[in-house]
């Protein structure tokens, strides 16, 4: 097993594995991972077994921490289908030492969650639980699959509803300068942060990933009063940023524009991911969010960030 350090001239081979892993999505991409490279110290792994590459690692370097991947909301072991649990145990076993001799002296791990996987790739968490990695946080999320949901609540069904009424139109967009104020206010009110993503970064990644990054909005006489930006992966639409004007949320927009992305978009998704209803590491849990969430039918998909120490 030889691992080595990514470099920029790698990177065709990195993105070219990505393409055809088991667990990888346009996220593991160097002009996704890239954006923001400023902000992080790259410190990718690649690894080659018998001569051929088998895995890649999304990560960077803090201090003496791996993260895997600090900028990322999953980042964790990109295999294809030559990795066995065997495979992995080596492959786990070979990175401590790897890691160690470079004087890291623990790893934050998150691995992509099995919804996200074309095939299963589930070797890395029994190959980190060999070695005594333990969980560090747990975030909770909110799935269903689209076309076998079970009915939506009658609150959001009053919402559809009331927002048909109204007169709210669905629609998809290219130009985020309408949404994008909406979402900044409700994040700055609500908690006291700006999205992630600049308006800037999103479009230019928008611009970079046109079939995975969409703007769908619920719009009224040309004004946006609802908008969810979803990332687009093979195996789940996932809704990145999710926010209502002030009328959006008395007129039910949000609740007719995700039963268009359910049943009408996204229908034949495999799943569909409203994304994350957990604040400090999993921590706190806003009922509130994820009520809204589990009235489309969603139910929990966990996100963990395991640690393991050197």
């Amino acid at each position: 097993m030889i691992i080595e350090k990514y470099h920029p001239g790698r990177a065709q081979e990195w993105d070219d594995f990505v393409e055809r892993s088991k667990n990888g999505t346009f996220l593991h991409r160097r002009g996704f991972m890239d954006y923001h490279a400023h902000r992080f110290v790259d410190h990718s792994l690649m690894f080659t077994h018998q001569g051929e590459l088998i895995a890649l690692l999304p990560a960077n370097a803090s201090g003496t921490t791996l993260h895997s991947h600090g900028g990322l909301t999953y980042g964790g072991l990109l295999t294809n289908e030559r990795m066995t649990a065997t495979i992995a145990l080596t492959l786990f076993e070979v990175l401590v030492d790897h890691l160690r001799t470079l004087g890291f002296t623990q790893l934050l791990y998150s691995p992509t969650p099995h919804i996200y996987h074309r095939l299963p790739a589930e070797e890395d968490l029994y190959a980190l639980w060999r070695l005594g990695a333990t969980t560090s946080r747990l975030e909770i999320s909110s799935a269903l699959t689209p076309s076998a949901h079970f009915p939506f609540r009658e609150l959001r069904r009053r919402g559809i509803k009331k927002a048909l009424k109204a007169g709210v139109e669905i629609s998809t967009h290219s130009s985020l300068d309408q949404f994008w104020p909406i979402l900044e206010q409700n994040l700055l009110q609500t908690h006291g942060v700006a999205p992630v993503h600049t308006q800037a970064e999103m479009e230019m990644l928008m611009h970079r990933f046109p079939q995975n990054i969409r703007l769908h909005t619920a719009t009224r006489a040309g004004e946006c009063l609802a908008g969810v930006v979803m990332f687009i992966t093979p195996q789940v639409a996932h809704a990145q940023y999710i926010s209502a004007s002030n009328e959006g949320k008395t007129t039910g927009a949000l609740d007719l524009l995700f039963a268009h992305l359910i049943d009408t978009a996204y229908a034949s998704s495999p799943s569909f991911d409203f994304g994350k209803s957990t604040e400090q590491g999993g921590q706190h849990l806003n009922e509130t969010l994820i009520f809204q969430k589990e009235g489309f039918a969603a139910r929990a998909i966990c996100y963990p960030t395991l640690l393991l120490r050197l």
